[in-house]
């Protein structure tokens, strides 16, 4: 489901608060392993050797060829066949594995069709063609046709209008155009936001039905060759995908609990996340007759795409008709679940994962991934062949269901949930899996604990370390000399917030767990995501033709894995997070000021007449509405809390270099017991078990995605979703609620700080 292949430039365009250096407590030394004294360093040094010395791009190369074989989208044949067979793999291999089904309604065509009548009539093709020389292509009868899983059924006739992405900015310029979609089709181009925002902004907004097409200047021959001849979209290319509402992931008529067998389910009609029109993805090719007939003004240059005609917007006698029904069926998952059980702390748990489901064959989305994961998973299993044992329980998870809607991961973590908040240390998610960079996302109290695994590892290409790479390519793509000079200054990579869109979401945003979603890219050549040409033979042509970073995405995970798992106390260091966390607050009140001085000057240009003076009389527009000033909104809570986290986080800085000098064994096993209880409660100190606003699923105050954005990250989301529809008393209402989660955290932190001071203390 992660659109991965966006990622780099996303990264690009953060806001600076989120990479500037600030003054914070001393970092451990990357040297040295973070979570292990010195004794016990040097032989998880040596078993992390001998893992990465073991990872085979051969063997990764022999999994994809296995898994993406033929199409395998949930409810299929081969997905079953897959899911056992990775099965019988972790046995192999030596881990406690079994696979636990889920009942999750899952969607799947019956009736596409999308006709123009007037002022030409046109049928839409709504089909992928076979690729000569592309193998599973061909497999047709397999394959899931073009579609968007949870569209609502319809049967509409209605004009078409040109929006755009569709996003709120673009129907704020419909306003001013005098444009209104109420009781039209829409028709939006991919990109910008996640595709099921668009059929929700369109129904807000009163169109009836909503087309979704893949605009070649972002995903076709504008950026460079098109399939087979090249990587990029071919013109009958279609991305399907999940337009599931942002109330909740996983199954639509289980919300918050598992979907098991016999579970008490909402009825149809009552499903939140189910859109409230009709949607249907098409090609460029099936787009073209449709904006080429569209009237009406001409697009605004940043509306603009790259077919090769004049965009309008719109509407006049363009009227097309959309139907779109689903045979709505309840349909097994099958999550895999394998576990290596630990030593001495077996009651703590290291859990990873990966989808296998795919809308089509799927080499990039997942299996690049997946295929990472059973590599690392089998050489695991070597190791403990040969005497390694990891001191807590490692758990690999196979996700089922991940594409339509996380419902895999969801319907498991909703079912463990008391068992995951309990035991649950870290969670490492991959997903699609290309070549360039490593961008982590997740939790920033595993900031330093990543950048000291990337230090260890090679990129295969450059052969400087994984760590040094992408420190360097940020240096590079600076905004300024001040932005340069501090990513210098910095000894580890920025952890960046992580929205919705891949399996990290239930462990982050439902259950309270310490995250990280790691993968490769920023380098690929074009992309065919969610089409059946992403699929074997292109993986090998265009992308990671050698699987180097196939290896690179093992060596970099089951490192983590290891080091999460033998190290003496659990690698946290909270300094980078109380910063990440006070740059957010610090957004917040920027975003204030910012709509304080742009209205405040709006409406003064609005009295003195500049919009109506400046407008071109043969081409009016309305002005932008009047609005009003946001009041002020009282941070000091937020601010004071964000003050006692930093002290806090400061505080266990420096206690954290005191227990990496003196190490283990020098520590008592009941005293380091004691630290990694601690330590294991601090994450879920940021839940607040009424949700947030509206989305009471995201119980996470820090990190949850926006409902407007999907896979995009809204931190601090239950004031920040708020400002963004300028509620502003209601905004200013939940700082103090999340001042409190802060303090609860802070204080979680200061009581992890004096078991550690203590235990130094008692070792000297």
């Amino acid at each position: 489901m992660t659109l991965r292949w966006m990622y780099c430039s996303l990264l690009l365009m953060l806001p600076l608060t989120l990479v500037r250096s600030e003054p914070q407590a001393p970092v451990p030394d990357l040297s040295e392993l973070l979570g292990y004294g010195r004794q016990s360093a040097a032989d998880q040094r040596n078993w992390e050797g001998k893992f990465r010395a073991g990872v085979s791009t051969d063997r990764i190369r022999e999994n994809m060829r296995r898994l993406s074989a033929r199409p395998h989208h949930v409810g299929s044949p081969y997905d079953k066949d897959n899911a056992e067979w990775i099965l019988s793999k972790f046995k192999e291999w030596g881990f406690d594995a079994k696979i636990e089904t889920f009942y999750v309604l899952f969607p799947t065509p019956k009736v596409r069709l999308l006709e123009m009548l007037n002022p030409t009539p046109f049928r839409a093709g709504l089909q992928e063609p076979v690729i000569p020389g592309d193998p599973t292509t061909n497999q047709t009868a397999e394959q899931l046709p073009t579609y968007n899983a949870y569209s609502a059924d319809g049967d509409v006739t209605a004009p078409l209008v040109y929006v755009n992405y569709g996003n709120r900015e673009d129907y704020e310029q419909l306003d001013r155009l005098g444009i209104s979609v109420k009781g039209a089709i829409v028709i939006a181009r991919y990109g910008d936001d996640w595709r099921g925002i668009k059929p929700k902004i369109a129904a807000e907004h009163g169109a009836i039905g909503c087309i979704i097409y893949s605009d070649p200047k972002e995903d076709g021959y504008f950026e460079g060759d098109q399939y087979p001849a090249g990587a990029w979209r071919p013109r009958d290319g279609v991305q399907r995908g999940s337009v599931m509402g942002t109330e909740y992931p996983g199954d639509p008529l289980t919300p918050g609990v598992g979907a098991t067998e016999h579970a008490k389910r909402l009825a149809l009609k009552d499903a939140k996340t189910i859109t409230k029109i009709p949607v249907l993805p098409i090609s460029y090719a099936d787009a073209l007759p449709l904006l080429s007939a569209l009237k009406g003004p001409v697009a605004p240059e940043a509306w603009r795409g790259a077919l090769g005609i004049t965009y309008h917007i719109g509407p006049g006698t363009t009227r097309v008709h959309l139907q779109v029904a689903s045979n709505w069926d309840i349909k097994p998952i099958y999550d895999v679940i394998a576990t290596l059980h630990g030593s001495q702390d077996a009651d703590q748990w290291v859990i990873r994962g990966n989808h296998h489901d795919a809308w089509v064959n799927g080499a990039d989305d997942p299996i690049a991934g997946q295929s990472a994961l059973l590599e690392e998973a089998r050489v695991l299993g070597e190791l403990h062949r040969e005497g390694w044992t990891p001191k807590r329980t490692i758990i690999y998870c196979a996700w089922d269901g991940e594409e339509p809607g996380l419902l895999g991961s969801v319907e498991w973590v909703e079912t463990h949930l008391e068992e995951l908040q309990k035991h649950a240390v870290t969670y490492i998610n991959s997903d699609t899996n290309e070549r360039g960079y490593l961008f982590p996302g997740g939790t920033q109290d595993l900031q330093n604990f990543i950048s000291g695994v990337a230090r260890d590892v090679q990129d295969p290409e450059t052969h400087l370390s994984v760590y040094q790479r992408s420190h360097l390519f940020s240096i590079a793509n600076a905004k300024n000399a001040d932005e340069r000079s501090d990513l210098r200054k910095r000894s580890d990579l920025v952890v960046t917030a992580l929205g919705d869109g891949s399996d990290f979401t239930a462990f982050q945003d439902f259950a309270g767990i310490s995250t990280l979603d790691l993968g490769f890219e920023g380098e690929d050549d074009g992309t065919q995501y969610h089409s059946v040409y992403d699929d074997f033979y292109y993986y090998t042509h265009f992308v990671d033709k050698d699987f180097v970073y196939g290896r690179a995405l093992s060596q970099t995970a089951g490192t983590a894995m290891m080091r999460l798992a033998d190290a003496d106390w659990i690698p946290v260091d909270y300094a980078p997070q109380a910063q990440a966390i006070a740059n957010y607050e610090a957004e917040l009140e920027k975003l204030l000021k910012d709509k304080q001085d742009d209205f405040t000057e709006r409406n003064l240009e609005l009295k003195e007449g500049i919009f109506k003076a400046t407008e071109d009389p043969r081409n009016p527009t309305l002005p932008p509405p009047a609005e009003i000033v946001p009041p002020f909104m009282n941070f000091a809570p937020m601010k004071n809390a964000i003050d006692v986290l930093k002290n806090s986080a400061d505080r266990y800085s420096q206690a954290l270099e005191s227990l990496q000098a003196a190490g283990s064994p020098v520590i008592s096993g009941p005293s380091l017991a004691a630290i990694n209880a601690d330590l294991l409660r601090i994450s879920r100190l940021f839940l607040n078990q009424k949700g947030l606003p509206e989305r009471p699923w995201f119980k996470n105050q820090i990190y949850a995605p926006g409902a407007y954005t999907g896979y995009g990250a809204k931190p601090i989301a239950a004031v920040r979703e708020y400002m963004d529809q300028k509620k502003w008393r209601e905004a200013d209402a939940q700082v103090p609620q999340v001042a409190q989660v802060i303090d609860n955290a802070a204080a979680g932190i200061d009581k992890a700080s004096q078991d550690i001071e203590n235990a130094v203390r008692l070792s000297k």
